[in-house]
């Protein structure tokens, strides 16, 4: 097991719905980066995703873009992220970490050094938005030195293609609560907690749920049917901007402190 599994395992035996934020790394400032994951630790998260800047996103909205442009503008590759990440587990050994972003920067670093130098950072898992089931071949190398490939779901996905994802799925299945873009404000929980159900029934892993979730109310809703929460855009932009590593941490204590009460209050 690595640390997400045994982070989602005691998550279920104590009856606990996983609060999963998103931030880009290097933004709000790349000299921040440690200190604001582990404030968002500090402020109730059970796993840290964090986003690898990239130019051309295809999933991500505005407010991620915006936030990987600053910090790719700032000098943020992927090496900083995991020096950043092996910073973080100087203090953390536990919180589980998965980047997600694309494709491209891991292929030009190479699979077998990206996967040896995420390993040793202490990553956990990868969620790779371009990389569908069907082509995650190459992800070999990953999965080999113990990575979780956590995979996407999504209410167009085919239940044919729903079942190979459920059978394949580790760490977490990513549902993606509407077709769209990161950062959308619409969730309609009537819609998704009927495919919820469904996928925790068949998944070989538990089920978070993102895209949408914008504040202690949605995330509630959400927590009634799903393992996690998952919430990027909304914390994003609420760092935007942020001077100071001490800016950047109650920032990230008032956006995530009445969620996690939000949560566990459920």
């Amino acid at each position: 097991m690595n640390r997400i599994d045994r982070r989602f395992a005691a998550l279920k035996a104590a009856g606990r719905t996983g609060l999963i934020p998103f931030v880009t790394a290097g933004d709000p400032s790349p000299e921040h980066a440690v200190a604001l994951m582990h404030a968002l630790v500090d402020s109730g998260a059970d796993l840290i995703e964090l986003g690898v800047p990239f130019s051309d996103p295809m999933a991500d909205g505005p407010v991620i873009q915006h936030a990987s442009e600053r910090a790719i503008a700032a000098g943020t590759g992927l090496a900083d992220v995991l020096h950043w990440v092996a910073g973080f587990r100087e203090q953390d050994g536990e919180t589980p970490v998965v980047l997600m972003g694309y494709l491209n920067p891991i292929e030009i670093h190479g699979y077998e050094r990206f996967a040896q130098e995420a390993v040793q950072a202490g990553v956990d898992g990868v969620l790779l938005v371009d990389c569908p089931l069907e082509e995650s071949a190459v992800l070999a190398p990953l999965r080999e030195a113990g990575l979780r490939q956590i995979l996407l779901a999504a209410p167009t996905t085919a239940p044919e293609r729903l079942a190979k994802l459920c059978a394949a799925a580790e760490g977490f299945l990513y549902y993606v609560s509407f077709a769209g873009i990161t950062g959308a404000a619409r969730l309609s929980t009537t819609d998704i907690a009927a495919r919820v159900a469904d996928l925790r029934a068949h998944a070989a892993a538990p089920v978070a749920v993102g895209f949408g979730v914008r504040d202690a109310q949605s995330a509630k809703a959400i927590a009634g049917f799903a393992d996690a929460v998952v919430i990027g855009s909304a914390l994003v932009e609420r760092l935007a901007g942020a001077a100071s590593a001490e800016e950047a941490a109650e920032r990230t204590r008032s956006f995530l402190a009445p969620i996690r009460a939000a949560l566990d209050a459920g």
